[in-house]
C-alpha cells in the first residue's frame, strides 16, 4: 500500500505559478501509474494530468494542455505538477492518486481507476 501526501498549494495571483509535488510513502512510486485531480467548492471532482509508471506518457484535460505539465522522480518517490498561467477558475482542492495497473488512455482520466489518493493541497488563484 502507498501514502501519498501533497505539498505546494498557495494563494497566487492570476499569470502566476505553483509546482505541486506528491510524496509517496510505503511502496515505490515507480509501480504506480500516477494522477493529479482538483475539486472546486460545489463542483465534481476534475482530472488534471495523469502520467505513466516510467513517465514516457502523459496526457491532459484539454483545459490544463500547453499550461500544466505532470512530471515524476521515481527515485525520488515524488510526483509533480508544474501550474503556469494560472487562472481563477483553477482554484481548487488539488489531489494526487496512484494506480497499480498500467496507464489506459481511456481509463486513467477517471477517478475510479485509482486506488490511493493523497488528502489534497488547496490552490487560490486571486483575480
Amino acid at each position: 500500500q502507498v501514502q501519498l501526501v501533497e505539498s505546494g498549494g498557495g494563494l497566487v495571483q492570476t499569470g502566476g505559478s505553483l509546482r505541486l509535488s506528491c510524496a509517496a510513502s510505503g511502496r515505490a512510486i515507480s509501480s504506480y501509474t500516477m494522477g493529479w485531480f482538483r475539486q472546486a467548492p460545489g463542483k465534481e471532482r476534475e482530472f488534471v494530468a495523469f502520467i505513466s509508471k516510467s513517465g514516457a506518457f502523459t496526457n491532459y484535460a484539454d483545459s490544463m494542455k500547453g499550461r500544466f505539465t505532470i512530471s515524476r522522480e521515481n527515485a525520488k518517490n515524488t510526483v509533480y505538477l508544474q501550474m503556469n498561467a494560472l487562472k481563477p477558475e483553477d482554484t481548487a482542492v488539488y489531489s494526487c492518486a496512484a494506480d497499480g495497473r498500467g496507464y489506459s488512455t481511456v481509463y486513467s482520466s477517471t477517478s475510479q481507476r485509482y486506488d490511493y489518493w493523497g488528502q489534497g493541497t488547496q490552490v487560490t488563484v486571486s483575480s
